[in-house]
């Protein structure tokens, strides 16, 4: 039996920073979506040990050695008291180090084909608890839903919100999340921090009350890697009306556009502009 499972990128159209607390970690407060049609795909097999293969367009800039995916399985198999046993797949078709979730959103479809594939019964809410061990992110990845992240990340609180149409740019350069924060901390950043609330629903009154929100990490990111500057300069010049802003950490930004036509045409448009550029039009929700 084979199980397969999307690992949809995570996308935070807004992203509130708190300063550190005594442990090191950032109180935060995020809107995140799932796209559609943009992420990893995780497949898995039945076998007698646990491996992991890696294959897609950015397979090469991950090992096949101790990955996020790995981890998934072995904490899914010792919670459930059996051996970890399956050939695992990992299509790697999301940048890596790039903000939107990738690996989190790899790990959490893991832990979901390994619980059909090992026949656990898990429930989703089960599941996310567990992953919160291996990243804040995690529970949201798991739960793939949009939500409001609160706490340290691992909070999730579903929301209504519409669908969006987006595109999503990374220029080809990690953005080390470690690194953004402690720019983050050098800068004396996050004393405004304040929770946005829940957003509104409809479509007008959403966009409205998005714009008003931002990315705390942008500024900090922003001089660790001065390319996204570029991106959203691009983004903004090609869709003079649109939101654009930097999704998590980085480098990854996105462009919120009116339809489905609109995104493809400034996708290509990037995509002429700058031919190494990863480039993708969605739908997010």
């Amino acid at each position: 039996m084979t199980i397969t499972r999307f690992a949809p990128a995570k996308v935070n159209l807004f992203l509130h920073v708190g300063p550190p607390m005594p442990d090191g970690r950032h109180p935060l407060d995020s809107l995140v979506m799932f796209a559609a049609d943009a992420g990893d795909v995780v497949t898995a097999v039945a076998a007698a040990d646990l491996s992991l293969h890696i294959d897609g367009a950015f397979a090469g800039a991950l090992g096949d050695g101790d990955n996020l995916v790995l981890r998934a399985a072995q904490l899914l198999a010792a919670e459930a008291g059996i051996a970890p046993r399956a050939a695992l797949t990992l299509q790697k078709n999301l940048p890596v180090a790039s903000g939107i979730g990738g690996g989190s959103a790899d790990a959490a479809a893991a832990l979901h084909a390994l619980n059909s594939l090992w026949k656990l019964g898990a429930d989703t809410a089960h599941l996310a608890q567990m992953s919160a061990q291996l990243g804040a992110d995690l529970p949201a990845c798991v739960y793939g839903r949009t939500a409001l992240m609160h706490g340290t990340g691992e909070a999730t609180t579903p929301v209504e919100a519409p669908a969006l149409h987006a595109v999503l740019v990374n220029p080809g350069v990690e953005a080390s999340t470690p690194a953004v924060y402690r720019t983050f901390d050098a800068m004396g950043l996050g004393p405004d921090f304040a929770p946005a609330g829940t957003p509104p629903y409809a479509r007008d009154t959403f966009h409205d009350w998005l714009a008003q929100q931002g990315n705390d990490l942008e500024a900090p990111a922003r001089r660790v890697a001065p390319v996204i500057g570029e991106v959203l300069g691009l983004l903004r010049e090609h869709a003079p009306g649109a939101l654009a802003r930097m999704s998590g950490s980085g480098a990854t930004c996105f462009a919120i556009v009116e339809d489905a036509p609109a995104a493809s045409e400034l996708a290509a448009a990037i995509a002429a502009a700058r031919p190494s550029w990863w480039v993708r039009a969605t739908r997010l929700g």
